[in-house]
């Protein structure tokens, strides 16, 4: 006798799959979510407008002392927001969804965060550098309306094992390289870059009220770059006061905005004529506008707050090519002057025969 072959129904074969397949994809997530990858996410942060106000109801940019007046319009400084980082490195589904999100871009940590620095140490940088750019933004754009800031050039750090230490002292006051005055840090590195590896850089300066020369050699600090290893940390005088509160922000990115905003309270009229204008870009004591990460994150940004314009600096036009949301002009910008006078043109309206970043990378 034979005896009957029993077969599954069709119905259990296709629910053993789909609890087959189900066991495998909540692997798959759960592993996603437990392997820590060492990668970076960087991603469109909010913009904050300049002229504004914050949630206490205080401007973001105060003068006391000084005549200033009521504005209009927006100045925005933008920011990226970073997954990941030394302390909390992303996960796998964050890489994954990094990558498919045409807004963000996914980068090697080490790339975006110092070697061997922790969370705090980071944190601590930031805040400095965000410190000196307000600093650095608060003199050029007094400068910028006429308003004299005295200004002197100390020796801020001293590199180990460079020419600079033993010759060199902390506080030392740059006055002049090679013979020839300096009157702001841009004048220092340019003084003492300005020359071949191993020749020598005679450096003038007052310490402890006394004037003196000290000969330093230099050295290749990288690139071919001569240096001696030094920092020079500008001090001002200012003749009146105007503070920058800019939250949690830090970094050194906004430090064009905040000098707009600053030439903007101190001058009548409302600078942008009403205008939504976004921005991004180091500043120094010279008014050199400078190079910034993230910047195709900001732009969305910008565009996501409401912004028409955005002020970009030319240095980083090659990444901003390819890269500009649709409804977003896009003006680079090289100093202080060129980018007040942008600003000024917008809001008048005459935008014709602005440059492009097409341009700049064309040259």
């Amino acid at each position: 006798m034979t005896q009957p072959v029993h077969t599954v129904p069709r119905s259990e074969r296709i629910a053993r799959w789909i609890l087959a397949i189900s066991f495998v994809l909540l692997a798959v997530v759960v592993a996603g979510m437990l392997v820590k990858v060492p990668y970076a996410v960087e991603k469109p942060g909010p913009a904050t407008n300049t002229l504004g106000k914050l949630s206490d109801g205080t401007e973001l940019v105060v003068v006391n002392g000084a005549k200033h007046y009521p504005t209009d319009g927006a100045l925005y400084f933008t920011t990226v927001r970073v997954l990941g980082g030394p302390d909390r490195h992303i996960t796998g589904w964050e890489w994954v969804m990094g990558q498919l999100d045409s807004t963000s871009r996914v980068l090697p940590e080490d790339e975006v965060f110092p070697p061997d620095s922790s969370a705090k140490e980071i944190q601590q940088m930031n805040a400095a550098q965000m410190q000196g750019s307000q600093k650095n933004s608060i003199a050029v754009g007094m400068r910028s309306t006429g308003v004299k800031v005295p200004q002197r050039n100390l020796v801020g750090s001293i590199a180990k094992g460079l020419p600079a230490a033993g010759k060199l002292e902390l506080e030392d006051e740059i006055l002049t390289v090679d013979g020839k005055k300096t009157s702001t840090v841009a004048d220092v590195v340019d003084g003492i870059s300005d020359r071949k590896v191993g020749d020598k850089v005679t450096i003038g300066v007052r310490r402890d009220g006394t004037p003196r020369e000290v000969t330093v050699t230099t050295t290749d600090l990288g690139g071919g770059r001569a240096g001696v290893g030094v920092g020079i940390e500008a001090t001002y005088d200012y003749p009146f006061e105007v503070r920058i509160d800019a939250g949690d922000v830090g970094g050194p990115s906004a430090g064009m905005m905040f000098a707009l905003a600053v030439r903007d309270r101190l001058t009548p009229g409302a600078m942008t004529g009403g205008k939504q204008i976004a921005g991004t870009g180091t500043i120094d004591d010279s008014g050199e506008i400078g190079p910034i990460g993230g910047i195709a994150q900001k732009m969305v940004g910008a565009r996501e707050t409401g912004a028409t314009w955005f002020l970009a600096p030319e240095s980083n036009c090659t990444d901003v090519v390819g890269h500009v949301p649709d409804g977003l002009n896009v003006v680079p910008v090289s100093d202080f002057s060129q980018a007040s006078t942008t600003v000024e043109s917008i809001a008048k309206g005459e935008t014709a025969g602005f440059p492009t970043c097409q341009d700049v990378v064309k040259k």
